[in-house]
């Protein structure tokens, strides 16, 4: 009896040491500490006694919740992403939403233990964490948190031309400009996208830290429909500037209007989806004003438009100075001030002679015509002069080889 006694207060020391173990909270980080996540829920004596096997117990249990960002976290990365997660049973439904009522988008693991968002956040914002898990034990726990994402110093967003919904001509180029420098030019272009409806081989061209377009190898097919997605929202550009908005556009290419323009014979020949359709006399720019040679991309179209000398550093007095308030069928190729327009003052040099300040003149009749077939980013190929396309002085993507175009890419 007396032995028997013995093992019995043995027995209970025995369970006296492993209910000391039990007091360990389930999922104990501490919140407060950076970076930390916040665990929400667990079941006591979950714990396991030291020298035993950590093969998590099959025993019921209440579902514990971990979210990162911590709960209170004031400058979390907005490029890094929402997780939640629990370590016993799953998660029923995640929903993070900014203060402006905002979702990030996510997606579960296979077996719904872990929830990831694939949003980048915005800089600067509030954060709720909202939803529930259920435990193995059955029972459902809330899910409920909030933190706040870091603020930029500068924001970076977009300008984008074509405009959203335009159709345009096959020699355009997809041009963004940044409202802020862009430093980390690889990490901007990442989240960049191109879709097309056909094929289309096209690259990145950075031009300066505030510019980047795209172009494809060849002229875009006629009819093609692009999107061009800017998901720049929570980028990291470098020197604390963020994405502060992403946005798409989505744009039509029109038929293939292709001008080639021969200074030396006067002529301007118009192909319209691979047929010539029209050759036009026109006069270009005369000796001191020599037309650029080289590929030019319609810019801007006016049914009138006022030319000033004094725009091009032609001032009132000079032989050359001309002020013409009424040009009809304008249509800009260059940033300088080249245009093909209508021009009724030297219809007796068209087709013969070259006598303009450097646009591309003819007459009303085939201005007019012209004007009515193209549409902004048509090409326009001049040659025939020794006088050529300055790069950037207008949308000048096609006067450079596709190697040296593919070259500008950051990610190349």
């Amino acid at each position: 009896m007396r032995k028997h006694g013995l093992a019995v207060a043995g027995i209970c020391v025995l369970l006296l040491a492993g209910t000391a173990c039990s007091d360990t909270e389930a999922g104990g980080n501490n919140p407060s500490t950076p970076g930390a996540s916040t665990t929400q829920g667990g079941t006591p004596g979950a714990s396991t006694t030291p020298g035993e096997s950590a093969t998590p117990s099959q025993d019921p249990a209440e579902a514990a919740i971990s979210i990162v960002p911590a709960r209170g976290a004031s400058s979390a990365q907005p490029d890094k992403p929402v997780t939640v997660s629990t370590s016993t049973g799953k998660l029923s439904d995640v929903t993070v939403k900014d203060d402006d009522g905002d979702k990030v988008d996510g997606s579960f693991n296979t077996d719904k233990t872990k929830w990831t968002s694939t949003d980048h956040l915005k800089p600067g914002a509030s954060y709720t964490v909202s939803g529930s898990a259920e435990g193995t034990d059955g029972a459902s726990v809330p899910i409920n948190s909030t933190f706040k994402t870091l603020k930029a110093a500068k924001s970076l967003k977009a300008s984008v031309v074509p405009l959203n919904g335009e159709t345009v001509g096959v020699a355009l180029p997809i041009q963004i400009y940044w409202n802020n420098p862009v430093k980390d030019r690889a990490a901007v272009e990442k989240r960049l996208k191109v879709t097309t409806s056909v094929p289309v081989t096209g690259t990145w061209h950075w031009v300066n830290s505030k510019q980047v377009n795209y172009r494809p190898m060849n002229y875009w097919p006629a009819g093609t429909k692009v999107t061009v997605n800017i998901d720049t929202q929570g980028v990291n550009a470098g020197n604390s500037t963020w994405g502060s908005s992403s946005r798409k556009i989505a744009f039509t290419i029109g038929p293939s209007v292709v001008s080639n323009v021969n200074v030396t014979k006067h002529t301007m020949t118009v192909t319209i989806n691979g047929k010539l359709a029209r050759s036009i006399p026109i006069t270009a720019g005369k000796d001191g004003f020599t037309t650029r040679s080289g590929v030019k991309v319609i810019m801007e179209k006016f049914t009138t438009k006022r030319m000033d000398a004094a725009t091009v550093g032609i001032k009132p007095g000079d032989p050359e100075y001309y002020n013409i308030s009424n040009v009809k069928w304008a249509q800009r190729v260059t940033s300088s001030g080249e245009f093909i327009h209508g021009a009724p003052w030297s219809a007796g040099s068209q087709g013969s002679a070259n006598v303009s300040h450097g646009c591309v003149g003819m007459s009303l009749a085939d201005a007019q015509w012209y004007f009515k077939q193209t549409l902004r980013g048509d090409p326009v190929i001049v040659t025939g002069t020794t006088r050529h396309m300055e790069p950037g002085n207008g949308w000048t993507d096609w006067n450079t080889t596709w190697a040296a175009y593919k070259a500008g890419s950051a990610l190349s």
